[in-house]
Parts: C-alpha cells; structure tokens; sequence
C-alpha cells in the first residue's frame, strides 16, 4: 500500500539502500519463493514466516530454510549470497555434478482442513542427516516433522482437546533437546515435552502460581502427560513470544497491549509495559538481553529497559501496524575508551585491537564495564521493524537515548561488523535498582553462535544430552522442584562455573502462595495507564527517527531476519527475498 499522497516514486518499491555501513543490495533473483505464480489472495490468510537452522555439514552450506504460504510448508537449502561451487545461475545444477539442486525444495507438504502459522527448528540437535522441526497450526495441533527424512515423528493436541485455538508462536525451550513451548490466540501458553503424549481426555488442571493478569497451572494426571505447565497471560491472543538471550527470561506480548516479561524457571512476573494504544504483535530482546523492543497496531516500536523496568524510547516511522521488529546482532557501534581506563584483561584488550575473537572480546568488555564502572562503554544497537505497510525501517538506538543523563565521551568510534560465530552478547553482570538492591542481567556467560532463525538464539551448547523426563514427575510438587529440574535439564549444557546459580527459588511452593492464589486478574482500563510508567505519553519519552524507511514489497511484510552476510524479508504474497551487506555481493558464474 503506498502512503497518502504518494506519486509514482513513492510506489516503487526499493532494491537497494544505504547506511553507515554502505550498500545493502535485493539480490537479482528469488530462489525461494511460492512456486505456482497463480494469483495469491492475502486476505484472511495467516502470515509468512521463515526460520533458519545450520546443519553443519561439510560442503560449507549446512544453512536450511523452513518457510510457510497457506496451506504449503518448504524445506530448502539456503545459499545466501554464497556462491555455491558445482553452480551456475540459477543455481540449477548440474546433476552429473552431484550438486544439490537448490532450484528445488528438499521437502515441501501440502495441509488440508488447517495451515501451518509458525515453526521453530531444534538447533541443538541439527544434523546433516536429520533435524527437528516443530510446526504449529491454525487449528491449535503442534507437528513434530523431520524434513530431511522426510518423517512425521508426533502430532500434539491432536483432537484439540487441549485448546482449539490458532498456535501464534512456538518454540523449543533454549537448552533442551525436548521441552518447546506453544502459545495460542486463546492467551494460554503450553509447556510440552516431545516425550511424552497427551492424552487421549481433556486435561485437569492445577493452580501452580497466579499473579497480576497471569496464572499457571500444573496438569493433574496419574502418568505424566502433555501439557506439563498451562499459563494463562493477559486478556486476548497471545501473539508472540520470545526467550532471554540466557534462557532465564521470557517476554510476551499480547492483543491486550502489554509487554509482560517473567523469569521463566521461577514463574515470576518481573515487569509490565503497556502500548501506546492497541495490540503488541511482535517481541524481541537485545543481544545482551538488557533491552527489549516491541511492535503493534500503535504503528510504533517502543524501546523497553530490562533493568530499569521502563518504556526509554519510541519510534515513529511506520505508516501502519508493525508486524516484527529484530535485533541486528552482527552490526554494533563500540566506543575505544582510554586503554588506561580499559577494565579488562589484557588479554581482552590484546583481542578488541587485534581483531582476534572480536566479538567475544566486546562482550567481555561490555560485560566487565558495566558491571564496574558507573560510565558505560557507548554502544549503539542496530535494530530492525517491517509492517503492514510494506515498508522496512532500520533504527539505531545511541548513547544519547540510553544514557541520556551521562555525558558523551570523546573516545573514538569504531564500527564492527560482528562475525557469525561470536555476536555480541555480553550484559553488565548486575546493575542497581531503584531500591540498592543489584539486578542481574539476561546473558552473563558468553553465548554460542546464534542460531538461525527468527527467533531469538538460543544460549546453551549441546555437549552432553540429557532427558527431561526427570523433571516431569515432579512439576505438580511446586515451584521449586520445577525451576529446579528445569534447569538442570537446560544448563547442564552449560560450564560447571554455572552450576551454582538458578537454584534460589527453594522458599516457593504452589502451597506456600496463598496470597498469590487469592489474587484476581484485573482489566487494566487504557486510559489509567497512559501517561504511568506503564505507558508514558509521547512528548514524556524520546521519538527516534528511523536511519531508513523503505518499501520493499507490494504486500504487507511479516519476516525480518538478520544474518552474517546479508538481511532476509519476506511478505505475504510468499516471496523470500535475500538483502546482500556491503561488500557481500557474489557475482554468479554466466
């Protein structure tokens, strides 16, 4: 849709744009897109989504794409901008070669009477030979499907006893091989384990913990069985969700209009934010984990501290809802501070300037900077929001809006272009709160790789697997065993210097809440909230202007994916379309 007034050049849609960086370039040809080329009713369909996973095999192009268009789901091989040896073009192939042809899906599946919404790939245990794919559906069931197999392992909710609802967003439980968790347009969540069935009766439910507009249940079950937790959040659908860079934390948002951030192990609300007006659609989490971005139908994107538990910025330049927003890990702006003021390690200060391992090093600085020293290192986060009006916007959030009472240092400015196997990840270690007491951050130890997919990555390696199914026996006994166990199940993958944290929530038990059972959901009325640190009006917070706003296809946009070489979009006419950074255009062979 073109904006009110727009002309010819307002219509046109955009191959290019620059920033900072330089030119970001449309690569000339889409090779992953609806193939039948019949005309495509948007309308009342459920949005396009991709997701990412890395098999590592050993051609150097282990990268899978999953994407959704109606009723249809494709499984491809992913090139990027690499050019693939063996290919020519149009990536064709040539099959004396025994090229893989990338023309070509490796899967492709075609639903009837439901369409798939969302889906979420197990990165842990990705292979060259096989990998998890959880797909949820229209109708409310949740597939586990393995597209190199080309196998159906288990359907969840398949009678739909469970809730007959739309599935918004589903996704495995950072760290573990079998925990995934589901949410509905019902506003209920779902705890699964891929283990276990779910019965062939409705379940009965628990209370576990309630809260201000939350409560969680536990099933009530002789054997163990699906769902193992039920959370109730909010009023009306649950949108989307998104997991802590750690794991620990998880940020919801809802069509109530409120942002609500729980630790996820103790099942503790930890803060609210509330839209300007309208539903939040979208969610996602710094890469340190200290800031949290959402999207909505108040066509803005608002800037939420983690620490600080409050609304920093908003941003204005999307015509119509805003259907993602993300994160761009591999692009970040660091200020070189004096090496006398450096609080590192020399060995860390020997990496920033030799390039070696840079964006651990960035980590580890931010980490032990702002954990020390009351002026943080200025950082300037790039992130990224497409909407219903076709357009993309990149926005940059600076020290001026995150420190805006701390003086501007004169230090030199770098921009680091962060590689794939180390994204910058570091959070302060604990920061004050407005009570003396220390907070402490999403993501203290140094991630893995992130993985790739529209969700945010998950932080811990898989080095030794371990079963959930201890944990489930002992959910229904409370809150503690639960944390307990589940992370046990998640952080054993984690080094030992971990172990002894995450077990502080003994002292609760579903028995010992009695004021929290007594505590009611309340409505929370619109215009109480404005004007609150749940929503402040727009003049009490600063507006950001997008660096670039561009319209980039011809129907509204519902992926925005950032990777190391280049940025993916999709819309919702099923076209996948491959954004080449700078200096990463690879001419094809003629």
């Amino acid at each position: 849709m073109a904006a009110e007034g727009g002309g010819k050049e307002m219509n046109e849609i955009k191959t290019q744009f620059t920033t900072r960086e330089g030119l970001y370039k449309l690569l000339s040809h889409s090779e992953y897109s609806r193939p039948n080329r019949v005309p495509f009713n948007s309308q009342g369909s459920n949005p396009v989504r991709v997701s990412f996973v890395n098999v590592n095999d050993q051609s150097g192009n282990g990268d899978r794409l999953c994407f959704n268009v109606g009723r249809e789901l494709y499984f491809y091989i992913y090139k990027g901008v690499r050019k693939v040896p063996g290919l020519g073009r149009r990536a064709g192939g040539d099959p004396k070669s025994g090229a893989a042809d990338l023309s070509k899906p490796i899967d492709k599946r075609i639903y009837k009477g439901t369409q798939p919404t969302c889906h979420d790939f197990n990165h842990l245990t990705a292979t060259a030979e096989s990998v998890s794919l959880l797909v949820g559906f229209s109708a409310g069931q949740v597939q586990l499907i393995d597209p190199i197999k080309k196998e159906t392992s288990k359907l969840f909710n398949e009678e739909r006893l469970i809730d007959k609802s739309r599935v918004t967003c589903v996704k495995w439980v950072p760290g573990s091989e079998s925990l995934f968790l589901v949410a509905h347009s019902s506003g209920n969540m779902y705890l699964y384990n891929v283990e276990h069935t779910c019965g062939t009766t409705a379940p009965h439910y628990q209370l576990l913990k309630q809260g201000e507009s939350f409560a969680v249940h536990t099933c009530k079950s002789k054997s163990t069985r699906n769902p193992l937790l039920k959370w109730t959040v909010g009023e009306g659908a649950l949108n989307e969700f998104a997991f802590s860079p750690d794991g620990k934390f998880l940020a919801c948002v809802s069509q109530d209009g409120f942002l609500r951030v729980f630790n996820f192990d103790s099942v503790e609300l930890h803060g609210t934010m509330k839209s300007y007006f309208g539903g939040l659609l979208c969610v996602c989490w710094s890469p340190d984990g200290k800031y949290i971005v959402t999207g909505g139908e108040d066509d803005l994107v608002t800037v939420w501290s983690f620490v600080d538990c409050r609304v920093i910025a908003r941003g204005h330049g999307h015509k119509s809802w805003v259907s993602v927003v993300a994160f761009d890990p591999y692009t970040t702006s660091v200020e070189e501070s004096d090496p006398m003021e450096f609080s590192g390690s020399d060995e860390d200060f020997q990496d920033l300037h030799f390039g070696r391992d840079r964006a651990n090093s960035t980590q580890s600085r931010l980490s032990k900077r702002n954990s020390t020293d009351s002026r943080p290192v200025s950082v300037t986060y790039r992130f990224g929001s497409v909407g219903q009006d076709t357009q993309l916007c990149l926005w940059d959030l600076t020290e001026d809006i995150l420190f805006p009472h701390q003086p501007l240092s004169r230090a030199r400015t770098h921009t680091n272009v962060m590689n794939a196997t180390s994204p910058p990840a570091g959070s302060g270690g604990t920061n004050p709160g407005s009570n003396g007491n220390s907070i402490t951050t999403p993501g203290n130890s140094v991630p893995p790789p992130l993985p790739r997919s529209n969700s945010l990555p998950h932080s811990a390696v898989s080095n030794a697997g371990s079963k959930s199914s201890v944990m489930d026996g002992a959910i229904a006994s409370g809150v503690s065993k639960f944390a307990t166990l589940s992370l046990h199940d998640r952080k054993e993958r984690h080094h030992e210097k971990d172990h002894k944290r995450n077990h502080s929530m003994g002292h609760i038990s579903s028995k010992s809440s009695d004021k929290l059972n007594l505590v009611t959901k309340t409505k929370t009325d619109p215009a109480k909230t404005l004007g609150t640190p749940l929503c402040p009006r727009m003049e009490d917070v600063p507006l950001l202007e997008p660096l670039i706003c561009k319209k980039i296809a011809h129907e509204r946009l519902t992926v925005l994916i950032f990777l190391e070489d280049c940025i993916v979009t999709a819309c919702q006419e099923g076209f996948i379309c491959t954004w080449a950074r700078p200096g990463k255009v690879v001419s094809f062979n003629p």
